[in-house]
């Protein structure tokens, strides 16, 4: 039995997370993962497990949120349904490998990589790296092997692929705001096929907290989706009225915050 703190708590976390899923186009899971990972250690989950839960929890509510955020992008003509289209095979294949590599990851071996990666991708954006005037999209191959890689860190990370899809799409000179509007949209197959990844490689794993359909908890998926698909439409509304500056600078901080608090955990 789910308490009436944790639903509110979860509740709390759907809504943050929904919301800057629609501003920044990253699915919602790096707010995700470590606000369930606090949550899931107060509720008791062994340690064993409780980060491949959080990933598994975390990319299930991204299938919802993605696809209330992509819906208001695309309505606002900011999705390029073409390079979704071109990384739709690439990210199944890479989630499908990244999940069933979180299996057998330790739980301070991903806390480290989610921590180091978020870092990584917060340096390029918050300073500003820009890409040559003349760099432009590769073609589908290319497109297909960044996708591949794409989901198979998403897959890892639990965070949608708009972490590593936006700053791809801006380093090849596509503007922010068409950035995140395609990030949204490529978030669905990733979390799709990351779902199902968790689902089947913690069908058999022991020790599970009652109410998990592999690593994937249902409570906290219900609470957080009923949450965050109010939310995303609100953030998505909101990256088409800010500067592109500012959600440069609000994903950068955000990532560097979120990275800190993974590495302190470790301590």
């Amino acid at each position: 039995m789910v308490s009436a703190a944790a639903v509110g708590g979860y509740l709390a976390i759907g809504s943050v997370s929904g919301f800057f899923a629609g501003l920044l186009g990253i699915g919602g899971g790096i707010i995700l993962v470590p606000a369930l990972l606090v949550a899931f250690g107060f509720a008791g989950f062994p340690q064993s497990v409780i980060f491949q839960v959080a990933l598994g929890t975390s990319m299930a509510t991204i299938l919802f949120t993605a696809l209330s955020s992509l819906r208001s992008h695309h309505r606002h003509g900011a999705v390029s349904w073409p390079v979704v289209l071109n990384f739709t095979p690439g990210v199944l294949l890479g989630t499908a490998l990244g999940t069933l590599a979180a299996r057998h990851v330790s739980t301070a071996g991903l806390t480290t990589f989610f921590a180091f990666f978020l870092i990584a991708v917060a340096i390029q954006l918050g300073l500003g790296l820009r890409p040559r005037p003349g760099r432009i999209l590769p073609g589908r191959l290319g497109q297909a092997l960044a996708a591949t890689l794409i989901g198979i860190v998403s897959a890892l990370a639990a965070v949608g692929g708009g972490a590593m899809t936006v700053p791809f799409l801006t380093w090849c000179n596509v503007p922010i705001r068409n950035a995140i509007g395609t990030a949204a949209a490529v978030g669905f197959p990733i979390a799709l096929g990351g779902t199902l990844g968790f689902i089947v490689n913690g069908w058999t794993v022991p020790a599970l907290p009652p109410g998990s359909l592999g690593f994937v908890y249902l409570p906290a998926l219900l609470w957080t989706v009923l949450a965050g698909v109010m939310t995303a439409p609100l953030g998505a509304r909101a990256a088409h009225v800010l500067p592109a500056v500012v959600l440069r600078r609000v994903f950068a901080v955000l990532l560097l915050l979120v990275a800190a608090k993974m590495l302190a955990s470790l301590v």
